[in-house]
């Protein structure tokens, strides 16, 4: 017989939403180490950004060192956290970079490994219909 996932366990969104509040704190203070640390390390992790397709933690993490630093005017917005079961979340956002009127979207899907919550995978998106 087959059962869905516990969707939306209450200890688990709060650690996902502790996990996602820590990485945002990392991007706005532009520690690398964090970011690093938060994504799996892994040649499967993938990231899609404005305008560039990582692939694997390496190619992240030497992306974060040569592009622009997130503002600290940066705002979020509209975040949803979903999780199934007890290792598995996706997060999605809208954010506000304080420098522009344009709208961008991050979703991020998330994994619990025996050494906490990791990226596995995410996509930032700019609305470009306001330039």
């Amino acid at each position: 017989m087959k059962t869905d996932p516990q969707i939306n366990l209450p200890h688990v969104v709060e650690a996902v939403r502790l996990a996602f509040e820590e990485y945002e704190r990392a991007l706005l203070d532009n520690q690398l180490s964090v970011l690093d640390g938060y994504f799996w390390d892994s040649e499967q992790t993938v990231r899609y950004g404005v305008a560039e397709n990582l692939y694997g933690a390496q190619a992240i993490a030497a992306y974060r060192r040569v592009c622009t630093r997130v503002g600290p005017g940066r705002t979020l917005r509209n975040t949803v956290i979903s999780t199934f079961a007890e290792a598995y979340a996706t997060v999605s956002t809208e954010f506000s970079d304080g420098e522009t009127d344009r709208t961008g979207r991050q979703m991020q899907t998330w994994v619990r490994f025996t050494d906490g919550w990791k990226v596995v995978a995410a996509h930032v998106s700019v609305d470009l219909s306001t330039l």
